[in-house]
């Protein structure tokens, strides 16, 4: 744990809401009754809720620029170790979230990747680019990694390369994981957070070290917005120019959805930063502040909150059913019907988990994982 510090007020903002809007869409209280705003793509395609992935992620990379500052954006003893360090930590949170409560389970059916450790693999090997290769050059990488990217799927992939049975992703996974420690939430043995589609992943985290550098240059200034605008509308654009061959998809984490994403990201960061530390209008977000000081730890306790919840079992008529259920069935359905009750129900769980990060947050303490 640490004391905070002067911190970009935006960023914590931007942040906050990411990680709310994130325990809200993973917390309908059913999956049956969820607006089409609030769900995924079923395949290509961009919804807002597949923003939430690759904002998270952006943001990694920004705050990578100011918390590798203290290490002059270098490779050294203490920014490996840090490096090192908080990989293994949120690698090992994530094992622990897919694991938990149910401690005495089959391990041989374990899913071994999942959204912590897409986070912990992308920030250790973009973290290790970003500090050993100019900023001048970051860009570059960038192209390299998408075009690699494309290249090997559209020309490894088979008849139908970016379907969700025939894509490259799903038959490296099957080669190095096992169908068994794989995703099957699609019918079939695919993880959208498999091992070769972290690749992409890595660049829309590179992305965010080169806007955070940008940023965190000089002060707050309109030039700056103008500049994030600029960048982010660039982005959005080619994003959805190489959509006509290599679709938007977060499944896959194509180099179109990184580039729409990242742009998309780097927009609303420039609308936020304008509000926030330009015309240093912040009270509106201070209620966001409170999760984006804490976002990890928010989105983990978020994580172990809700399986306990799927665990602890209640009394239901003849039978028994979970505090999930009956906290959704009894309390939220009554008050407020299937689908706001459904949405009533995640927006309770974001408030429970905001609650625990304003105590922390009054204390100034922020939880380094």
């Amino acid at each position: 744990m640490a004391k905070s510090s002067s911190r970009l007020v935006s960023l914590d903002i931007l942040r906050g809401m990411t990680v709310a809007f994130m325990i809200i869409v993973n917390t309908p209280g059913s999956w049956d009754h969820v607006y089409p705003v609030l769900r995924h793509s079923s395949w290509n395609g961009c919804t807002p809720t597949d923003l939430v992935f690759p904002f998270f992620l952006f943001i990694v990379g920004v705050s990578m620029w100011y918390s590798m500052k203290n290490y002059g954006h270098e490779l050294t003893g203490g920014s490996v170790w840090r490096i090192l360090r908080r990989t293994v930590t949120i690698f090992i949170l994530g094992l622990f979230l897919a694991i938990f409560p149910y401690f005495r389970m089959d391990y041989s059916t374990l899913r071994i990747m999942g959204v912590l450790q897409r986070i912990a693999l992308a920030y250790l090997l973009s973290s290790v680019i970003c500090l050993a290769i100019k900023r001048d050059y970051l860009w570059i990488v960038i192209a390299v990694i998408l075009l690699l990217y494309w290249a090997i799927l559209a020309f490894f992939g088979g008849p139908d390369p970016f379907s969700l049975s025939g894509n490259l992703v799903r038959r490296v996974d099957l080669t190095l994981l096992g169908k068994s420690h794989m995703y099957t939430g699609f019918g079939i043995p695919f993880d959208p957070e498999g091992l070769l589609s972290t690749l992409p992943a890595i660049a829309t985290v590179i992305t965010g070290f080169y806007i955070g550098e940008i940023v965190g240059k000089g002060s707050a200034s309109g030039q700056t917005v103008l500049k994030l605008i600029f960048i982010g509308a660039a982005a959005t654009g080619l994003g959805l120019l190489w959509n006509m061959v290599f679709p938007i998809n977060k499944p896959l984490w194509t180099s179109s959805y990184v580039l729409y994403t990242a742009g998309i990201a780097t927009g609303a960061l420039a609308v936020v930063y304008l509000i926030a530390d330009v015309l240093k209008f912040s009270a509106w977000g201070a209620f966001f502040s409170v999760l984006g000081t804490n976002a990890l730890f928010s989105y983990f306790l978020a994580g172990v909150w809700t399986e306990m919840l799927l665990f602890v079992k209640v009394p239901a008529g003849a039978g028994k059913i979970s505090l999930y259920g009956w906290f959704f069935e009894k309390v939220c359905v009554p008050l407020a019907g299937n689908l706001n009750g459904s949405l009533m129900f995640a927006m309770v769980q974001m408030l429970i988990i905001w609650g625990v990060a304003l105590i922390l947050y009054r204390k100034k303490i922020m939880i380094r994982l």
